[in-house]
């Protein structure tokens, strides 16, 4: 069932100052642009060049460095230091004015990571100290120390900064970036503070079993909220509409908690600047997605750099335009309002300005298709902080990452919309909109946790579960038998295997989770193993072929070809269905990206959900697919994945797919437009839906139906 909600849409009221356009200025903005001033700015860029590029983009806010580290403002907080080419110039304050001309909403951005050699020797206590005792010089440049961020550093001097700022200028919030510190400090504050609050000394282990590392963790959350807290007073009692907006957030590996980061920020924007490594070109949205799971309606920005993001920081460096395009689009699909950042105000390169144009002026003609109000999804992927921390600890990117980016490369392979899920927010409220949560490897989940869950099972809800989830709790205690085992039809047999080598799974014909697999008789395992014995003597479609020799190779033979130890539970009825794998489906997958991996995570959320999908897509080519809905249309999204390099960036070039024939269910269309050909579609109705014809794309196509 595709629920109704709206939401209020703020007026652009784009002559006017932001603060004047109603109580709340947080929806406003659409298109984001950020310059980041580098010292030498003041009196070497040009202020009337960034001024007509944001009025020819149509950006409606702006994100400008402010102080911090250096002031790029005459600011008179002692320590506070000055960039030396500024003389008595004012380039922060002049951004503002030049940006409120446009009607820009305008962000001041500071940094307080670091510190001058001269605030250092009036302040030797701000600095952030090492497990050996030593203030830490900064690793990049020398002339600057490294601040405590949990210490006097921020709830005084940062707080003056801050004051001063907002005192001072037309500002909407304060914007901080990298305020949380650079890693564990044992300065003299942190040291008393965590003594007092805990009564243990600060761990030189990261080690999640160790009792002072399980406290640290606590502590420091804590103490990082407790800043932000401050800060934001301190916002709201200048500007009561503004507030200090803390650069945080993400996924499972997120320090800071983000169902506390929801409850606080009135708006947020994604720091997933580009690619790097092996990163998949859907991170972007999955960011998207996950931000959404605690912040919900409130608007969102997703970052994208024009440059390089790679570890050798090469910041003046310009990405490509398909690469850049990829971003902004993966966002876009995925909830995020777009936000460029360029770092240097002096643009050498000038290679990326066309791109950026090029999608602002379409994100700024399509705004009305692109002002969400709720995804359109009934899947959705859990994903927990506490399982990284007091499970995962120094592992937690392989044994809570990885499974996360399994499941979600094979949900983009099916084709099946899903959203993101904290696992601080599994009430009832929370998870109305979905028929089927999917838990990968969500090992520690609390007594209530899994009460919440077998609550959404009874209501109708269904699970697909892997690995070892819910077989510890939330400190990372491992209980005698699974949280949830009365739903996965299993109990927990005492052992891991925590490495299988040359295992195997037997396919027991037929079965709908082995849909596509009717030829093959086994199929390759996955590598950690949960042992488990059943609850029924039903019959599972997929069964244990254990590890055997892999060397030599004449010793390379099954020694047992065929076990009853079930790989697979299924259970529930036709109105909730469960079913867990008992070993690293999803993490194995993402490792090796084996097809036959691919069909049974896909097989196993379509038997699980058990119902009409909320759109179909048929055409050849790998698509990132969203829907939503707006006040009065709904979009289907096709970001074009095929690509080269997809698994490795950037692109180069994109390449057209198409045609597709695309059928939404339960609407009635007045209209039916494709944003990006810019074209009424082809449509008809049937089946008690549309079905529109997409032809030929290159990178992001959005199907736009008016209801």
């Amino acid at each position: 069932m595709l629920t109704r909600r709206s939401m209020m849409q703020l007026p652009l009221a784009a002559a006017l100052p932001a603060q004047q356009s109603g109580s709340s200025w947080y929806d406003r903005p659409m298109r984001w642009a950020q310059v980041a001033f580098v010292e030498d700015d003041p009196g070497n860029y040009s202020l009337d060049f960034w001024l007509d590029y944001f009025k020819r983009i149509h950006a409606d806010a702006a994100c400008l460095s402010a102080g911090g580290c250096v002031a790029f403002y005459p600011t008179k907080v002692p320590s506070h230091y000055r960039s030396k080419f500024m003389g008595n110039t004012d380039p922060f304050g002049d951004f503002v004015k030049g940006c409120r001309s446009l009607g820009m909403n305008v962000l001041a951005r500071t940094d307080p990571h670091a510190m001058h050699d001269g605030a250092y020797r009036a302040h030797p206590d701000w600095a952030a100290v090492d497990a050996g005792g030593k203030p830490r010089r900064h690793w990049a440049m020398q002339d600057y120390w490294v601040t405590c961020c949990l210490g006097p550093y921020s709830f005084e001097f940062m707080r003056d900064v801050t004051k001063e700022i907002v005192t001072m200028y037309d500002v909407d919030s304060v914007f901080s970036n990298r305020w949380h510190g650079s890693g564990k400090c044992f300065c003299q504050h942190c040291q008393a503070n965590f003594k007092k609050a805990t009564g243990f000394s600060i761990p030189k282990t990261s080690d999640p079993k160790d009792p002072a590392q399980r406290k640290y963790i606590e502590w420091h959350q804590q103490r990082l909220f407790a800043v932000w807290d401050a800060l934001d007073k301190e916002v709201r009692a200048i500007r009561p509409k503004a507030s200090f907006i803390a650069n945080s957030g993400g996924g499972a590996l997120s320090e800071l908690d983000m169902n506390g980061i929801g409850q606080r920020a009135q708006t947020l924007f994604a720091d997933r600047q580009a690619r790097r490594g092996l990163m998949a070109p859907w991170a972007n949205g999955m960011t998207g997605k996950e931000y959404r799971s605690t912040l919900g309606k409130k608007a969102i920005g997703g970052i994208v750099s024009v440059g390089v993001e790679e570890p050798y920081r090469w910041k003046d460096s310009v990405q490509s335009n398909e690469e850049i395009k990829l971003w902004f689009s993966e966002g876009t699909a995925n909830g995020l309002r777009p936000w460029f950042t360029k770092f240097n105000a002096k643009v050498i390169d000038k290679r990326w300005l066309p791109a950026v144009e090029e999608f602002y002026n379409w994100h700024w003609k399509n705004e009305k298709y692109l002002r969400n109000t709720e995804p359109v999804a009934r899947v959705a992927i859990v994903y927990s902080q506490q399982t990284a921390h007091y499970y995962g600890g120094e592992r937690a990117r392989a044994s809570v990452e990885d499974p996360i980016l399994g499941f979600y490369q094979a949900l983009i392979e099916a084709r099946i919309p899903f959203e993101m899920v904290h696992d601080r927010r599994l009430d009832a409220a929370t998870l109305a909109p979905f028929k089927t949560l999917i838990l990968p490897n969500i090992a520690c989940l609390s007594d209530a946790q899994c009460g919440q869950l077998k609550a959404f099972a009874a209501r109708g809800g269904s699970i697909v579960a892997t690995g070892e989830t819910s077989l510890y709790n939330e400190w990372g205690d491992r209980r005698p038998d699974f949280g949830l085992g009365e739903l996965f039809r299993c109990s927990f047999a005492g052992k891991i295997d925590t490495r299988m080598q040359n295992s195997y799974l037997t396919l027991r014909h037929p079965h709908p989770l082995l849909k596509g697999l009717e030829d093959a008789p086994r199929i390759i395992n996955g590598t950690r193993r949960v042992h488990t014995r059943p609850l029924d003597k039903a019959l599972a479609p997929l069964t244990l072929v254990p590890s055997y020799p892999d060397l030599p190779m004449e010793e390379v033979y099954p020694r047992q070809h065929q076990t009853d130890q079930p790989e697979c539970y299924l259970g529930g009825d036709a109105r909730a269905r469960t079913v867990y794998f008992p070993f690293d489906l999803d993490r194995t997958f993402w490792e090796v990206l084996s097809p036959d991996h691919a069909k049974l995570l896909r097989n196993a959320v379509e038997w699980a959900t058990n119902e009409a999908p909320v759109v179909e897509v048929q055409g050849k080519a790998l698509l990132d697919l969203t829907v939503w809905r707006q006040a009065s249309s709904m979009t289907v999204h096709l970001v074009n994945l095929t690509n080269p390099m997809m698994m490795k960036g950037p692109y180069r070039e994109t390449f057209p797919v198409g045609p597709f024939h695309v059928f939404v269910p339960g609407v009635k269309p007045k209209a039916v437009k494709l944003l990006t050909a810019g074209t009424a579609a082809e449509w008809n109705a049937e089946r008690g839906g549309v079905a529109v014809t997409v032809p030929r794309f290159e990178l992001h196509e959005v199907v736009a139906i008016d209801l």
